[in-house]
């Protein structure tokens, strides 16, 4: 930046509002008017516009104007400026994300809230939503018409549900006009258009902004997988080396090998609960047709009911063997608690696992420094090994239909979830956003919370990862999945009853939704599966 232009804009500053009401009328004020801002703008980089200042590589996360957070910051300034910005913006989030919005990271950074209401002037509310009722919370806002928020943050696959209620708004022009970049090749979403795909739109129009990588991620613990006994005693049992399983019968084996639960020590602890246990099922059943065994043929027929999906819940209910006694009720803070005490060989959880546990902050963890990353086990097929991880959670925030601004919330979702804002975001330990964009991996800051040895792991996962249901009917498609797969792990019905009842319940959500409607949602759906084939070694 050029004393020239420090001079200027302390001049204008220091000129007072009446001044910057006059740049506006002219037209020119948005470029120069930053609210609250003067006390920063001095240490951007040269040519920058806004970002975080304050500390060691703040130059990474600052961006210029023609960069999709320079575009929407500069459009909410200069909504600001020509009076038409809204009083407020009311974000409903998730309680254990706000921290990551809310808390300055690193030392001597201002927060992301901060930093939005001194650029643009427009404050931000953030309503807390009790984890897990997300979806619940917006739907009533919906259904009443209550308008508490502006903007939810709900499951990625409610998409298709809450777009077909009215109840968020079809984004596209705004995209159109403002360009967030989301494809970029270096700075975008892995697999560019099909993530984008998968992240943000449903039937082929963008209803929600990613904020979240809850790309199932695989770990272990590389104090059994490098003990010189065991790797000995494995290799005399099973005749090849131990290492991380690269397909589900090695990832069998080595499970019940490590299975020693009078020692506290699991197998594996992938979940086996309702609401959760299901997406590792998918892993099992996706993998089992090159490049993946789909859901529904193209003309909407369910395929569960197969030779595969028979098989493959048989495995899910085989490996009950080696996970916990209690499994069918662990959630992930069972889960997690137990991988902290050493009790787990292999888990397959959030990417933020490594963020919290092996970390020498958690005094309480006894895994620092002992855990590794591994890509998700698969089938060999024709060839080639078949990986496959799963999308879920993964929070999208969409502007509500009863927004008073719409505009004015894009423009902040366009901020937050473009690569300069959400790298830093995603770095900061105080919340549960994780990284899934291209530029995220390579964050020096994002690779120091999340592990190095780590990223590279999460990216290659993120590749190779199938999206849950996401259009009309997901929650209830889940449901008689969920709820069939839970009486097989129960005995309560067989692999074949259980995939027979599915495929049935299938048939008729898929009646009561609009047979029309659904497969045309498949068939979009289809295009962000992965094709990644690797090879066998």
């Amino acid at each position: 930046m050029s004393d020239m232009i420090r001079m200027s804009r302390r001049r204008l500053l220091a000129s007072g509002g009446k001044a910057a009401v006059l740049v506006a009328a002219a037209g020119i004020a948005p470029k120069f008017i930053r609210p609250s801002r003067a006390y920063a703008a001095d240490a951007l980089a040269p040519g920058m516009i806004g970002g975080p200042t304050g500390f060691d590589g703040s130059e990474r996360y600052q961006y210029g104007p023609d960069t999709p957070e320079g575009r929407a910051i500069e459009a909410a300034k200069a909504m600001k400026g020509a009076g038409k910005a809204p009083a407020k913006i009311v974000l409903g989030l998730s309680d254990g994300s706000i921290g990551q919005l809310t808390q300055p990271f690193p030392a001597g950074a201002p927060s992301i809230k901060d930093l939005w209401e001194k650029e643009t002037g427009i404050p931000l509310e953030i309503v807390g939503v009790p984890n897990g009722q997300e979806f619940t919370k917006t739907m009533q806002d919906i259904s009443t018409k209550g308008g508490a928020y502006d903007i939810y943050a709900v499951e990625w696959n409610r998409l298709g549900d809450l777009a077909e209620t009215g109840g968020i708004l079809k984004l596209d022009d705004f995209v159109a006009q403002y360009k967030p970049e989301w494809d970029d090749p270096e700075r975008g979403y892995v697999n560019g258009a099909k993530g984008v795909s998968l992240l943000n739109q449903y039937r082929g129009s963008t209803y929600g902004v990613s904020l979240d990588g809850d790309f199932q991620t695989w770990v272990y613990s590389t104090d059994l997988f490098g003990d010189a006994t065991e790797k000995k005693a494995f290799s005399d049992k099973h005749g090849y080396e131990l290492a991380p399983p690269k397909t589900w019968k090695q990832h069998d084996e080595i499970a019940a090998f490590f299975h020693r639960p009078d020692k506290g020590l699991f197998g594996s602890t992938d979940l086996r609960n309702q609401g959760w246990g299901y997406t590792n099922w998918y892993q099992r059943y996706v993998s089992m047709a090159s490049p993946n065994q789909f859901l529904f043929d193209d003309s909407g027929k369910p395929l569960i009911n197969s030779e595969q999906g028979i098989a493959a819940t048989n495995e899910y209910i085989a490996s009950l063997a080696h996970h916990s006694p209690d499994a069918i009720s662990w959630g992930w803070p069972e889960q997690y608690g137990n991988f902290a005490k050493g009790g787990a060989a292999m888990t397959c959880a959030f990417s933020n696992l490594p963020k919290f546990l092996d970390n020498a902050g958690n005094k309480d963890s006894q895994v620092t420094g002992k855990i590794g990353s591994m890509l998700p086990p698969g089938r060999e097929l024709d060839g080639k090994l078949i990986s496959r991880s799963v999308l879920w959670l993964n929070l999208s925030a969409s502007v509500s239909s009863q927004a008073k601004n719409p505009e004015a919330c894009y423009l902040f979702l366009q901020w937050l979830g473009s690569s300069r804002i959400y790298a830093w975001m995603t770095a900061n330990p105080g919340g549960y956003f994780d990284p899934f964009r291209l530029s995220d991996f390579s964050d020096p800051l994002v690779r120091q919370t999340y592990h190095a040895y780590h990223m590279d792991v999460v990216r290659e996962t993120v590749a190779r990862t199938v999206p849950t249901i996401n259009y009309p009917g997901a929650t209830a498609f889940h449901n008689a999945l969920d709820e069939n797969l839970v009486a097989a792990l129960t005995k309560a019905k067989t692999a074949e009853q259980a995939m027979a009842d599915t495929e049935a319940e299938w048939k008729k959500i898929a009646r009561r939704t609009g047979e029309d409607k659904l497969l045309e949602a498949i068939k979009t759906n289809k295009e962000a599966w992965p094709t990644v084939l690797d090879p066998i070694s």
